[in-house]
C-alpha cells in the first residue's frame, strides 16, 4: 500500500527538520506523497518542492492557518495552495507581524518574571523560523532555565499562564476562503483536539462548508477510541471528503513520527487520489 502524509511542519515554522530534511526523511520512510503545511507560513515551500523533485517525492504546496470560533483555536489546512496568490500572502504577512509583537510581549513578561532572555537571543537563535512559542519555549530549556519544554508551556506561556499573550487569528470561514481563493483544498485540522461540544462541531462545519471547506482531517496522530468513525461519520454528513496526517513536528513533538504518528497510523494513497478527482471536477 502507497502510504502518504498531508500534514507535517518544517523549521519554516515550528518543526526542527528542514523542508529538504523533510523529503529525506518521507524518502526513509518509504511515503508516496507528503504535505508541507507549516503555521500560517509558505517560506519552506520553495526549497520543499525543489528537494521533491531532487529526490523522486511527490510534494504538495500547503499551509495550517490559525483562526478562532467561539473562543476555541481552530486550525485549518490548505492544501495544493498557489504560493503567490496575493490575498493569502497579504494575511500571512499580517499574521508574521502580529505574530512578532506578540514574541515581543511574551519575552518582556518572561524577563519580569525574571528569566534571561532576549528578543535578539531568539531570533538569532532561530535565524529562518518563523519564530513562535515553541522556539520560546526551547530556549528556556536549552538554557536550562526550565526542565523542559513542556513546563515552559504549563507555568509560563501557555493559554492562561503569566506570560502569554493572546495571538492575533482570523474565522475558519476566513481561512477556507483565503485557501480556496488560493486555488487550494481546505481541510478541517485535528478536530479530536477541540474542546468543544458535539452542537458545536457540527455549527463550525456547517458554517464552514458554507464558506468552502473540502475536507476533515478524520485520520490524525491523536485520535482515540471512535474518533476516526465520528469524523469519517461528519465528513458524510456534511459532504466533505477525508484526510489524513500525523502533525510531524520533528524533535518538537518527538512522540509523532513521519508518516506513522504515534507508530501505528496508515493513510492510503486513496485519500490523496480522492481529494486530485475531487479538484479536477470542481476546478473544470
Amino acid at each position: 500500500m502507497k502510504r502518504i502524509d498531508l500534514h507535517v511542519h518544517s523549521t519554516a515554522s515550528d518543526g526542527t527538520l528542514t523542508p529538504t530534511e523533510i523529503v529525506l526523511e518521507a524518502r526513509k520512510a518509504k511515503l508516496y506523497a507528503v504535505a508541507l503545511t507549516d503555521h500560517d507560513s509558505v517560506s519552506g515551500i520553495d526549497e520543499f518542492m525543489e528537494a521533491g523533485i531532487k529526490h523522486n517525492l511527490r510534494t504538495i504546496a500547503g499551509v495550517e492557518l490559525s483562526t478562532e470560533y467561539e473562543d476555541t483555536e481552530i486550525h485549518v489546512l490548505g492544501l495544493f495552495i498557489d504560493t503567490e496568490n496575493e490575498a493569502l500572502l497579504r494575511q500571512l504577512r499580517t499574521f508574521r507581524d502580529n505574530r512578532d509583537n506578540r514574541n515581543l510581549k511574551m519575552i518582556d513578561r518572561l524577563r519580569e518574571e525574571g528569566f534571561q532572555i532576549t528578543a535578539e537571543e531568539i531570533y538569532e537563535r532561530y535565524p529562518d523560523a518563523v519564530v513562535a512559542r515553541p522556539h520560546i519555549a526551547r530556549f528556556l530549556a536549552d538554557t536550562n532555565q526550565v526542565p523542559d519544554m513542556q513546563t515552559a508551556f504549563d507555568k509560563y506561556i501557555g493559554e492562561g499562564c503569566v506570560c502569554y499573550v493572546e495571538r492575533y487569528k482570523i474565522t475558519p470561514m476566513r481561512a477556507v476562503e483565503l485557501i480556496r481563493g488560493a486555488g487550494g483544498f481546505a481541510v478541517l485540522a485535528h478536530p479530536c483536539l477541540y474542546k468543544i461540544s458535539d452542537e458545536t462541531m457540527k455549527k463550525m462545519l456547517k458554517e464552514m462548508k458554507k464558506a468552502g471547506l473540502d475536507g476533515i482531517e478524520a485520520i490524525y496522530s491523536r485520535n482515540q477510541g471512535s474518533d476516526e468513525q465520528k469524523y469519517r461519520d461528519l465528513a458524510r454528513k456534511y459532504g466533505l471528503l477525508l484526510s489524513g496526517g500525523t502533525d510531524f513536528h520533528g524533535a518538537n513533538k518527538p512522540d509523532i513520527h513521519l508518516g506513522t504518528g504515534l507508530g501505528d497510523l496508515v493513510i492510503p494513497n486513496k485519500i490523496l487520489l480522492d481529494i486530485k478527482l475531487y479538484m479536477r471536477s470542481f476546478r473544470d
